[in-house]
């Protein structure tokens, strides 16, 4: 079977599946993993999928709507809890943070830590709701209209930014590149940048399904994040990528 052949079985299962992995296609095709490799590669370069460590995945649109409730506000897969657990390990006693209302924040709220006294700031109605009543926890909600999402992200909310400051944000978004974080929307992106502009240490969260992809409105450039936290699904590739750039990168391990 010839490469373009390939290629193009490679974009119908994973029209069908959502992923493929290069070592069940080397043995479906009987080619080497290195063939393979090189196809997923090509594929990338020619804006046909996105690559991961062991395979690749769907390329995502520029503009993708939130994830709804059931899937937003759950436990997450195993690589988002990797990702949340070693976030919520950064937080030090006295620290002022800002945790989001993206799913991988949610997520991190199993994680936070309860031997030590610190300040959350959110914009989310939801992460807001689930802390209210942790006595070691002082919590800030930031004002504005709430969208039927639970998250406030208005101008009114961009009014509110601008009174903190904080020692860690915790920013998320539709993908990451080697020009920078984004997301959907130009409101949200807005204040992510001016909470990211109030805080001495930016973290970007990062799973590999959204690493490489680009959305619509940028968010801040790879200089400006201080830390990324990627699982191990992100293809060595991209965590160079960064690495290359001078900004530190942490890959959580899940747990086995």
């Amino acid at each position: 079977m010839f490469s373009e052949e390939r290629k193009k079985q490679i974009i119908e299962l994973l029209a069908t599946n959502e992923r493929v992995l290069a070592k069940e296609l080397a043995d479906l095709f009987h080619v080497s993993i290195d063939s393979i490799r090189r196809d997923l590669t090509a594929m990338e370069e020619e804006g046909l999928l996105k690559r991961t460590h062991g395979g690749a995945i769907p390329i995502q649109k520029t503009r993708i709507s939130p994830s709804p409730p059931a899937i937003r506000y759950s436990e997450g897969s195993e690589y988002d809890q990797a990702i949340a657990k070693l976030a919520a390990a950064q937080i030090k006693d006295q620290d002022t943070v800002f945790i989001g209302g993206a799913s991988i924040h949610y997520a991190m709220l199993t994680f936070l830590p309860r031997d030590i006294h610190f300040t959350v700031v959110t914009n989310s109605v939801k992460i807001a709701d689930s802390l209210r009543e942790e006595e070691h926890i002082d919590l800030y909600l930031i004002g504005g209209k709430v969208k039927k999402s639970g998250n406030i992200t208005d101008a009114l909310s961009h009014e509110f930014i601008r009174h903190f400051n904080l020692d860690i944000c915790f920013l998320t978004g539709g993908g990451l590149t080697a020009t920078g974080l984004s997301t959907a929307t130009p409101e949200v992106a807005l204040g992510a940048r001016l909470i990211a502009e109030h805080s001495r240490t930016v973290i970007c969260l990062m799973g590999h399904h959204k690493f490489g992809s680009a959305s619509f409105a940028k968010i801040l450039p790879i200089a400006k994040l201080n830390l990324i936290i990627t699982d191990e699904e992100t293809s060595e590739d991209k965590i160079r990528m960064i690495k290359e750039q001078g900004t530190h990168i942490i890959v959580a391990k899940k747990e086995a």
